[in-house]
């Protein structure tokens, strides 16, 4: 098992390097010239070359990628071409909060789309089926910042129970606080996150049901909730280890759209306001970063097969 991680790390780090030369030639292609995030149009001709020629923008392309990929892999991601701050301590300080946000909120959906996937996949074309498949129906297709905004509306406008904005009200940082802000986001992401989740889960019991264990199983008398939750959840958790190891990358960038609606100082607000103010360093520091966890997540699904399916280890 350890020769084949290995093997797989080894294969992720040509790919890494190619992310990180494509994240850089996107920004680089791009239709604007970085120098304009950093000027103002009073400035003289004179002193746009002065700021061009202090940020390395004079430098051949190839010098300035080697320069920044240099940097990255010493940890440090630049500095802000706006707010002249270290971008690495401001992933610092927003990381945390994404992840507070988004482990929750997936966490509560992962165990909830087990239980709805059980039920539904069990029950198929019927009743309990129709309701669940319908209701992840209505929750692919509503747009999530529709489904904040209105929750907004709800219960922070029209009812005032819970505040619209932030993550803590000022000057009052307790874990009260810090939770009354945070529900509006969670419940928004838990209902992002669930009915894919769900139908993931609905599909594989259904192919679960069609099995011979559960024909025996039913044959002995067991109860139609034995079979799913001592039998079928062992299969059906198989293929939900991706969705584990696919999870890593909504670290950063799952809460994209809540944090922006919700103004949660998370790495998708920062984000959408790097894009917005053509912060470049920020926007190439979170791509880079966003990437990497999604060939980690790979990696780490890979590895959770391993451990859970003895038959992958068989073919080691």
């Amino acid at each position: 098992m350890l020769k084949y991680i290995l093997k797989r790390i080894l294969q992720a780090i040509p790919l890494l390097i190619l992310i990180t030369v494509i994240c850089f030639a996107l920004i680089n292609l791009a239709p604007y010239d970085a120098v304009d995030a950093i000027t103002t149009p009073d400035m003289s001709a004179a002193e746009i070359e002065m700021r061009r020629e202090a940020y390395g923008l004079n430098d051949p392309v190839y010098v300035q990628y080697f320069r920044w990929l240099n940097n990255i892999l010493h940890g440090n991601f630049g500095y802000s071409l706006l707010s002249h701050t270290s971008i690495k301590y401001d992933l610092m300080i927003r990381i945390p909060n994404t992840a507070i946000l988004v482990l929750a909120s997936y966490a509560t959906a992962y165990v909830l789309a087990i239980v709805l996937g059980l039920v539904a996949g069990s029950y198929k074309n019927r009743w309990p089926d129709k309701i669940i498949d319908g209701l992840c129906s209505i929750g692919i297709a509503t747009p999530t910042f529709w489904f904040a905004m209105l929750l907004i509306y709800i219960f922070s406008f029209r009812m005032k129970i819970f505040p619209i904005m932030g993550m803590h009200t000022v000057g009052d940082n307790s874990l009260g606080d810090l939770l009354w802000h945070f529900f509006l986001p969670y419940i928004t992401l838990v209902v992002g996150f669930l009915p894919d989740l769900t139908r993931f889960v609905r599909g594989s019991t259904i192919g679960q049901m069609k099995e011979d264990y559960v024909v025996v199983q039913q044959a002995f008398g067991a109860k139609k909730v034995q079979i799913l939750f001592h039998h079928i959840i062992r299969n059906v958790m198989i293929p939900m280890v991706t969705k584990l190891g696919m999870a890593l990358p909504q670290l950063v960038t799952g809460a994209v759209v809540t944090e922006t609606v919700f103004t949660w100082p998370g790495i998708g607000n920062y984000f959408v306001s790097a894009v917005k103010g053509l912060d470049y360093p920020i926007v190439m520091a979170i791509l880079v970063l966003s990437s990497t966890l999604v060939i980690l997540g790979n990696l780490l699904s890979d590895i959770l097969y391993c451990v859970v399916d003895p038959r992958i280890k068989s073919m080691q």
